[in-house]
């Protein structure tokens, strides 16, 4: 029984092809190869054009973030084993494509950036200590802290599919690291900025940026919060 599997991999290169297309290629891998070692592989072996981006290869930077086998996950984390015979490979969405599996992730950062992702304490750094967190104050951002930036909620997302002035789960949660933080003295700051209509309340609750975070976050809870927070702000302006 053959142990082939075949990859079939989006391929578009804006400037030769005039639309995306679909190229297969089979190879029997070898146990324990993981989806990065397979486009290695093929790079290597077979078709050296193939373009893809990655770094760590530890499931820590999050570069090799693509859409595998009908979601959204990191390539190096992804075992070839268990996604069948044919596995389909696509780019993250709702980005510019660069060529094949790279995209251009300038948009994604422009709205991460939009939220002031670093901590503003509100008065000058203390000139003789840093300054202090106990254990119970830092366990409020646990949850938060893991995010890699890799995109996958982002492009998992059907709100930032149809508008591309929404900020997306991975700033939304992103700002309310901070939020949470007790360092940081800026929470009516962010709350103008990601307490928005194409904020917090753009979000439709479908909870596929959940379902797709490779690192088991909750982005939902992060802009569940953040809505809470701006309609209180709302009515302590009122009052």
């Amino acid at each position: 029984m053959s142990k082939e599997v075949t990859f079939k991999v989006f391929r578009f290169d804006p400037e030769k092809d005039k639309k995306p297309y679909f190229q297969k290629y089979a190879f029997e891998p070898r146990q324990g190869m993981t989806i990065l070692d397979g486009l290695f592989h093929i790079q290597r072996k077979i078709d050296g054009s193939i373009a893809f981006r990655s770094s760590c290869r530890e499931g820590v930077c999050g570069s090799c973030a693509m859409h595998i086998g009908g979601k959204y996950r990191l390539a190096c984390e992804t075992q070839i084993k268990g996604l069948g015979k044919n596995i389909t490979i696509r780019p993250l969405a709702h980005v510019p494509i660069i060529k094949d599996l790279v995209v251009d992730m300038k948009p994604f950062w422009n709205k991460y950036k939009s939220v002031k992702p670093y901590l503003m304490p509100g008065d000058p750094d203390p000139a003789s200590h840093e300054r202090i967190q106990s254990e119970d104050e830092r366990k409020k951002i646990d949850v938060l802290i893991d995010c890699i930036l890799c995109g996958a909620c982002t492009s998992s997302c059907s709100v930032t599919a149809t508008n591309e002035d929404y900020l997306g789960p991975a700033a939304l949660m992103k700002a309310n690291r901070f939020i949470r933080d007790t360092r940081d003295n800026a929470t009516d700051e962010r709350l103008r900025l990601v307490a928005t209509e194409n904020g917090a309340y753009r979000c439709h609750t479908i909870f596929s940026c959940q379902y797709v975070c490779p690192k088991d976050l909750n982005p939902q809870a992060s802009i569940q919060e953040i809505q809470e927070l701006g309609v209180k702000r709302i009515l302590k302006e009122k009052e």
